[in-house]
């Protein structure tokens, strides 16, 4: 069970990190990588679940939680203006 979190903290983690990289040049300290990259792993699974696109292992959650986060930061983006 810990363990498990403790994996989900650092794919989150690493997915809001790489996500604020690309998108906009840097990270959102660790809490906040941890947010984006958590609610990106959420979207990323909806919308690769709606396209039909499975993922394996860690590497695979940490593509579709990236893919998530950067989808969650350009609708951030858009509302913002």
């Amino acid at each position: 069970m810990v363990p498990d979190l403790i994996v989900y903290l650092a794919v989150g983690a690493v997915a809001g990190w790489l996500a604020g990289t690309l998108v906009k040049g840097g990270g959102f300290g660790l809490l906040g990588n941890i947010v984006v990259g958590v609610v990106g792993a959420f979207l990323g699974g909806v919308v690769f679940n709606f396209f039909g696109v499975g993922v394996a292992g860690l590497v695979g959650a940490v593509i579709m939680a990236t893919v998530g986060a950067i989808i969650l930061l350009f609708l951030i983006r858009l509302i913002k203006k």
